[in-house]
């Protein structure tokens, strides 16, 4: 069983910064595709950045590239999500992942509850 915990969302003004944690637990290895998405009211919820090949491989959507850093640490059993210059459309709920393929998100078989990013 893997759970997944979310933290370090809150609310930025804008061109602000923001650090998101999700911290794994559970059959979780350095090489498991890992992600985080996000999902804003009335929209599908959307892949934003993932790692995989321990590390090796990002990928990173076209909205957030140059402002956003995914990366992994703590054996691989921690992932975060470095977010700078954020925008008011970054407002959303984000979620880590785990288990997936790239930024889709129907791939991924573990997901965490969530923490809310707000920009004004």
């Amino acid at each position: 069983h893997v759970q997944l915990v979310e933290s370090g969302g809150g609310s930025v003004q804008a061109g602000g910064s923001l650090r998101l944690s999700c911290a794994a637990s559970g059959y979780i290895r350095s090489t498991t595709s890992m992600g985080w998405f996000r999902q804003a009211p009335g929209k599908e919820r959307e892949g934003v950045a993932a790692i995989s090949n321990g590390g090796r491989t990002t990928y990173y959507a076209d909205s957030v590239k140059g402002r956003f850093t995914i990366s992994r640490g703590g054996a691989g059993n921690t992932l975060y999500l470095q977010m700078d210059s954020l925008k008011p459309e970054d407002t959303a709920m984000y979620y880590c992942a785990a288990g997936g393929l790239g930024l889709t998100a129907g791939t991924y078989n573990y997901w965490g509850q969530g923490t809310q990013v707000t920009v004004s």
